[in-house]
C-alpha cells in the first residue's frame, strides 16, 4: 500500500472516531497488512496528539486464547490510550460520541518506571505501583460492526474510552480474582482475571514487548489495560454499569445519549 493511501486511511479513521461516523471496511479498497494497519493507527493517533491530547498508555486486545483462535491470529493486538479517552469513575458517559459502544471488564496497571521488552513476570510486577478494576469502552467505527483483523488494528484496536476504579497495592495475588459486570443491577458477565491469559501479568509482559517493537516502550506513569476478562456487553443510554472485582473494589459509570 502506498504511503499516500496509508495517510488517507489514517485521516479517515481519525475522522470516524472524532465525529462518530461509521466508515466502510478497508478491505474493499486495497489489501491491507497488519503492519500497515498499525501504521494507520499510529498516524491516526498522531492527529489527536497534534490537537493537544496526551499519551497515557496502551491497551491490550485478544488476550484470551479463544479470541485468538476465533480471529485466526497467534498474537495479541494493542492500541494507544490518550487522556481524552479517560472517563470519570461514577460519572456520566455520553454515548453519542461513539458508533457501536460496548464495555469490557479489565484490570489496569499503573507503571512506576519504564518497562522494557523482554521483562520477566517478576520484573513486570516490580514496575507496577498500583492496580485497579477498570472498564474499557470499545467501539468499532466500521459500518454494521463488520471488520477484519486489519480493520480492528487500524481502528486503534477498537479502544475508545476507559474508566479506572480505586488504585490498590499490587503486592497481592491478582491472578484469579472473581469479577461481576452488571448493567442496571443485573449481572451480565461473570468471570475472573484469570481469563486474561491465565494471569493479567502476562498481558503486561506482552505489552512491553509489543510497545517496544513499535518504538514506543512503556513509560513511567503510563496505564496498561490488560484486556477483556470476559466478553463485551453492548451499551445503550440510561444504563448504570458496574464492575465488582474481588479484593479490588468497584468501578462504575452511567450512560446518557
Amino acid at each position: 500500500m502506498s504511503e499516500q493511501s496509508i495517510t488517507s486511511l489514517a485521516q479517515r479513521v481519525d475522522d470516524a472516531a472524532r465525529y462518530a461516523k461509521p466508515i466502510a471496511q478497508f478491505g474493499g479498497e486495497e489489501e491491507l497488512s497488519v503492519e500497515e494497519a498499525y501504521e494507520i493507527q499510529r498516524l491516526s493517533i498522531a492527529h489527536r496528539l497534534a490537537r493537544g491530547e496526551r499519551r497515557t498508555g496502551m491497551k491490550m486486545g485478544f488476550t484470551s486464547r479463544a479470541k485468538m483462535v476465533q480471529m485466526g491470529v497467534h498474537d495479541m493486538i494493542w492500541g494507544r490510550l490518550t487522556d481524552a479517552m479517560a472517563e470519570e469513575d461514577g460519572g456520566q458517559v455520553a454515548l453519542g460520541r461513539f458508533v457501536h459502544p460496548r464495555v469490557e471488564p479489565e484490570l489496569a496497571f499503573l507503571l512506576g518506571k519504564p518497562l522494557p521488552a523482554g521483562a520477566s513476570l517478576a520484573q513486570a510486577l516490580d514496575a507496577v505501583v498500583a492496580i485497579a478494576p477498570a472498564l474499557e469502552i470499545i467501539d468499532s467505527r466500521f459500518e454494521a460492526f463488520r471488520f477484519s483483523l486489519e480493520d480492528v488494528v487500524a481502528d486503534n484496536a477498537s479502544s475508545s474510552g476507559y474508566v479506572i476504579g480505586p488504585w490498590q497495592d499490587p503486592r497481592q495475588d491478582f491472578s484469579n480474582l472473581g469479577l461481576v459486570l452488571s448493567i442496571n443491577g443485573i449481572p451480565r458477565q461473570v468471570g475472573s482475571t484469570a481469563g486474561i491469559l491465565g494471569n493479567p501479568l502476562r498481558s503486561l509482559v506482552a505489552a512491553a514487548r509489543l510497545s517496544a517493537q513499535a518504538g514506543e516502550p512503556l513509560q513511567e506513569g503510563w496505564l496498561v489495560m490488560a484486556g477483556g476478562a470476559t466478553a463485551a456487553e453492548a451499551l445503550a443510554p440510561g444504563q448504570h454499569v458496574a464492575l465488582e472485582m474481588q479484593g479490588l473494589g468497584r468501578v462504575e459509570i452511567n450512560t446518557t445519549e
